[in-house]
């Protein structure tokens, strides 16, 4: 048995009286690892893997699956370790470089953020916050408020959140929304695909550079449609027979139509991308 393995269990006797469980899978023990650093202040617990200075962030990892307490706020921090959650019901911050975290059924305040890992979420609810750079994120049965980020990896998400705020520079987007009251995006580079149900009186705004943006709505959708193309781009309307209107000088165009009543809102703004609503 490592020395980091030693650590572990002297972190479990001190905290029985949490009735906490930590475990880790031998075989996955970064090598490098130092030590794990376990705390509890008030209600919440800090663990944080370290790795000595000299550390590789090419070694192989850990990977840790966590169980505690529903009622404990919860802060991980690794370099290289994959992190699985499952059922925590509070306040939960996970930050990783390199490794991929899983999470299930977490629900309250959420953040979690990688580098380059991975992150697959199921069932969260409450305020969600899931970041990465070059990493993928996959998000499925979502609920209450949601942000997703990427820099260059790919976002998708089965959400019923009514508030959705996603950016993602250069990677691909596709969302599958449920129930949406305000959904807000932003791109440079990367395609946009959304499946959505937009709530009465809810607000879409959605902009891009030079991806496309494609946004699928309900059959009966009302709203006012804005969408604009600033240097090049086609607007597409699959919604109604409104076509769009070429600027007189240069190359700019914009598209204006409304179906039912037109309580909600929908503002789309591209540079050279196309658009597309159906």
């Amino acid at each position: 048995m490592n020395n980091f393995n030693k650590y572990m269990i002297a972190a479990l006797t001190s905290a029985s009286l949490l009735v906490m469980q930590i475990s880790m899978a031998g075989e996955k023990v970064d090598d490098e690892a130092e030590r794990l650093i376990f705390e509890k202040s008030g209600n919440r617990i800090n663990i944080k893997v370290e790795l000595p200075n000299r550390g590789s962030w090419n070694s192989d990892g850990s990977e840790l699956t966590i169980h505690m307490p529903a009622n404990l706020r919860v802060n991980f921090e690794s370099i290289s370790s994959d992190v699985e959650l499952q059922n925590l019901t509070y306040d939960i911050t996970v930050k990783t470089v390199s490794g991929d975290i899983k999470a299930t059924k977490l629900s309250e305040n959420i953040e979690l953020s990688s580098v380059s890992g991975t992150i697959k979420t199921s069932q969260l609810q409450g305020k969600i916050n899931l970041a990465t750079v070059s990493g993928d994120i996959e998000d499925k049965d979502s609920n209450g408020r949601l942000k997703l980020h990427a820099v260059s990896g790919e976002i998708k998400s089965e959400s019923k959140a009514n508030e959705v705020f996603v950016n993602n520079v250069s990677g691909d987007t596709e969302l599958n929304l449920s129930k949406v009251s305000e959904f807000k995006m932003s791109a440079v580079s990367g395609d946009t695909k959304v499946d959505l149900f937009l709530q009465k009186n809810g607000v879409v705004k959605a902009s891009s550079v030079s991806g496309s943006i494609k946004l699928d709505f309900q059959n009966d959708v009302a709203a006012d449609f804005r969408l604009k193309a600033n240097a090049g781009g086609d607007l597409i309307n699959k919604l109604t027979k409104h076509k769009a209107e070429e600027a007189k000088y240069g190359p700019s165009s914009k598209l204006y139509f409304q179906t039912g009543n037109a309580n909600a809102s929908v503002r789309v703004s591209t540079v050279s991308g196309d658009v597309v609503v159906k």
